[in-house]
């Protein structure tokens, strides 16, 4: 059961993302410098699959990394999951995103933007990976 609860909590993280990136799209395509296409209001490479699929492995091998420290530390309620999905994003992920960032002189809000779906990804990820 817990491939399953990885997988699921993975396609979970990865279908946040879309919804956050959906409702933050004007700032952050603004925030990241993004190349857009001819009518300016999406990213030129949206139908590249490439970084649809990196996010998607990405959001599974995060799940698959936090049910392993999930079963090492004993947390299997909802509220833990919750918490320590919100903590791994916040004050482990975040954190990256944030000195990469800086050093490449980004703007703060796309740190807000990036890391804000880190946080509350992995707080999605958390919830689903203790509901099994």
């Amino acid at each position: 059961m817990g491939f399953l609860a990885v997988i699921i909590a993975g396609i979970g993280g990865f279908m946040f993302g879309a919804v956050w990136y959906t409702v933050f799209a004007k700032q952050w395509m603004a925030a990241s410098g993004v190349p857009l296409n001819e009518a300016g209001d999406a990213p030129a490479n949206r139908s590249n699959p490439v970084p649809y699929i990196t996010s998607i492995v990405g959001a599974i091998l995060v799940a698959g990394m936090m049910r392993h420290v999930f079963v090492l530390s004993g947390i299997d309620t909802v509220g833990a999951g919750l918490v320590s999905g919100f903590g791994t994003g916040l004050f482990l992920v975040s954190p990256w995103i944030a000195t990469f960032y800086g050093f490449s002189a980004r703007p703060f809000r796309l740190t807000l933007i990036d890391g804000g779906y880190a946080t509350f990804g992995c707080t999605v990820i958390g919830t689903i990976l203790t509901l099994f």
